[in-house]
């Protein structure tokens, strides 16, 4: 394949062939789609123009990347849509960031813009899980949740972070989530371990230290209460879902 094709061309020709398969790269769409900055950030860590694996769909190196971008924007831009953004804003940016791609001319400024769009697109999944909160203080509880998965998180901590008495944040965090917090705490960790399960190599044992639960049949247990099933038979049924999903096209709307 040769630079002729523009990038649209080019998606619009691949869109039924993307295939999902089992494979961490997808934790990565999952995370932006939850609207996770920090743990964005880490994933792009890794330069995008080093990644091991992908396929040849230029021989040349440069037009190779470019088409693998305009790929990945595209898988990003539907996991958004799939997450709440609006349609017409989520293909809106895929086709400003494909068209971006286009003018690049080292791998360099390929690496700024993967990074670029995959901040804004989480940025903007963020925003729009935080248009449901009104207050300020809960907005920072959110965040403080989020980027503190690893800890054993009490409303003590949450109101000393905010400033409020841990009575008034627990009534006013029910009152604009819907969760009491101890709640939303448990259903965050819970779909992050969900995640994991699917889209890591970790091991339940480690899920459960990774999310700060005191031991794997603790954290099995809150599992099994929360999701209808043990971690193991929640990995079995849906890496199997996954498995003979990538034998049938995704489809990309354009």
């Amino acid at each position: 394949m040769t630079g002729e094709y523009s990038y649209r061309e080019f998606v619009r020709r691949e869109e039924n062939m993307l295939r999902a398969s089992y494979d961490p790269e997808l934790e990565f769409y999952s995370v932006i789609r939850s609207g996770n900055v920090k743990r964005t950030s880490e994933f792009l860590k890794a330069s995008f123009t080093k990644k091991q694996g992908l396929g040849t769909l230029s021989l040349q190196p440069l037009q190779n990347y470019k088409y693998h971008l305009a790929i990945t924007i595209a898988l990003i831009a539907r996991y958004c849509v799939e997450g709440g953004l609006e349609l017409s804003t989520s293909f809106a940016l895929s086709d400003y960031y494909i068209q971006k791609a286009d003018a690049c001319r080292t791998l360099e400024e390929l690496d700024a813009l993967h990074s670029k769009a995959s901040l804004d697109y989480a940025t903007r999944m963020q925003q729009l899980r935080k248009k449901k909160v009104c207050s300020k203080a809960i907005a920072r509880c959110l965040d403080y949740i989020d980027d503190n998965l690893h800890l054993r998180i009490k409303v003590e901590q949450l109101a000393d972070y905010v400033q409020l008495s841990p009575s008034y944040l627990s009534r006013l965090f029910k009152q604009e989530t819907g969760y009491c917090v101890s709640d939303y705490i448990q259903e965050t960790k819970i779909n992050t371990a969900k995640n994991m399960l699917l889209y890591s190599s970790y091991s339940a044992a480690e899920i459960a230290s990774i999310l700060a639960y005191p031991n794997q049949s603790y954290f099995t247990k809150i599992f099994h209460k929360r999701v209808g099933v043990t971690p193991k038979k929640y990995q079995s049924l849906h890496l199997r879902e996954i498995q003979l999903g990538s034998d049938a096209p995704i489809q990309v709307d354009k």
